[in-house]
């Protein structure tokens, strides 16, 4: 059996991860509402690896729990899958207004106009 103490270092570890993914993709937005869309995108794929990452950490209490053993929940750990789904929706929501910024400097380059900062 998985202990409390297992369990909520786990959540700390999600937790953790996501909280970078968090950081990188509110400055991948940034960067890009500033035309820096290289940026923005590098900082997306630095996100992407840290989700990886706590969901690598989820996947191994998953195994266990697929495995038979019995889980507690703790607060840390339900905190920590909220976090990290939180985060995903947030990169989903970043990736798409990164391509919206990009496609609009295309239009106002265009049109010869100066981006709005």
């Amino acid at each position: 059996m998985a202990t409390k103490e297992e369990i909520s270092m786990t959540g700390f570890a999600i937790v953790a991860y996501a909280g970078d993914a968090k950081t990188d993709l509110i400055d991948a937005l940034n960067a890009a509402r500033t035309g820096d869309f290289a940026h923005a995108r590098e900082l997306v794929a630095s996100a992407n690896d840290s989700i990886v990452a706590a969901h690598n950490e989820q996947t191994k209490l998953l195994s266990k729990e697929a495995g038979g053993e019995q889980m507690d929940v703790t607060f840390i750990m339900v905190h920590g899958q909220d976090t990290l789904m939180t985060t995903m929706m947030l990169k989903d929501q970043v990736t798409f207004f990164i391509d919206e910024y990009e496609r609009i400097a295309a239009v106002e380059a265009k049109l010869g106009l100066t981006p709005a900062q």
